[in-house]
């Protein structure tokens, strides 16, 4: 079976025009010197002949000022690169109407962010926080986001690159697509149960379960693609989906909104409403303490 394992490059021609794709080429986007972000390929094309950023990890490339980031990881200047392809994506088209605003296409294929500590002291943190930020602000802002998981989604690196989508595609189990919060290993650590408990859970339970069928469930993806030809045609359905809702002001059913009533429907987030509420209610118990202080 093939697999776009760890070829996020690779798969930008299959899913944008014919040699449309120019990478580093964007409305008033520089770099601070020319390897910067190596990890993290943006740039822009046409997508069904309209403008398109496209965002995508590069698993080939190794950044030699961090070494915790290679294979997909999603470093600081990854991060702070994303960010800022979007935020000129967002400046470029803002006095444009919602019908001519930009796609912006991510691309997902990471395994996580870079957790070396010389990045958490100098701040990895605010840079992937940075370009979650920007990816709400451009869906808010009338962007059609969208993403396609084509290899692994994991971890905090998704977070940022990815859950802030209007909407989120996958590739199906079968090109051995990984979509999870993190490795049970890890979620055995902090909650102390055991390897055994937790593996038996993931067989049923779409919480701790790895493949892209359980996070459907969850309704984190909206659709799982089949044939690797048909991504490009299932993306520019989609987008056409996106704009009908956000040009009807029917954004809500979009993005993380969208997904947890998505997921209420498809029966995976059984609790979320009731939680929801609970938590308004104790909220507006206290609210006047806070908000009026």
């Amino acid at each position: 079976m093939e697999t776009l394992m760890g070829q996020g490059r690779a798969a930008i021609p299959l899913l944008v025009d014919p040699d449309s794709f120019l990478e580093n080429q964007l409305p008033a986007f520089t770099l601070p010197c020319e390897d910067y972000g190596p990890g993290a390929v943006v740039g822009s094309a046409k997508l069904g002949d309209r403008d398109c950023t496209v965002i995508a990890n590069d698993a080939m490339a190794f950044n030699p000022r961090f070494p915790v980031v290679y294979a997909g990881i999603i470093g600081l200047e990854e991060a702070y690169k994303m960010a800022h392809a979007v935020y000129c994506s967002i400046a470029a088209d803002a006095n444009k109407p919602m019908a001519e605003k930009r796609t912006l296409l991510l691309i997902v294929d990471t395994p996580g962010n870079g957790p070396g500590k010389v990045e958490e002291i100098i701040g990895m943190n605010k840079a992937t926080g940075s370009y979650q930020l920007a990816l709400a602000e451009a869906r808010k802002a009338g962007h059609p986001v969208i993403a396609l998981v084509i290899g692994r989604a994991i971890s905090g690196a998704f977070l940022c690159h990815g859950l802030q989508a209007d909407r989120i595609l996958s590739l199906s189990a079968k090109f051995n697509t990984m979509i999870h919060v993190m490795p049970l290993t890890s979620i055995a650590r902090i909650t102390k149960q055991s390897l055994e408990r937790l593996s038996e859970l993931a067989t049923s339970n779409p919480v701790f379960a790895a493949g892209p069928h359980f996070f459907y469930q969850l309704g984190g993806i909206e659709q799982q693609i089949e044939q690797l030809d048909e991504m490009r045609a299932t993306l520019l359905q989609h987008i056409a989906q996106i704009e009908i809702l956000k040009r009807d002001g029917q954004a809500h059913l979009l993005g993380p909104e969208g997904r947890g009533l998505l997921g209420a429907q498809r029966g995976g987030r059984k609790i979320r409403a009731e939680v929801q509420a609970l938590m308004h209610q104790q909220f507006e118990a206290v609210a006047d303490r806070y908000i009026h202080a």
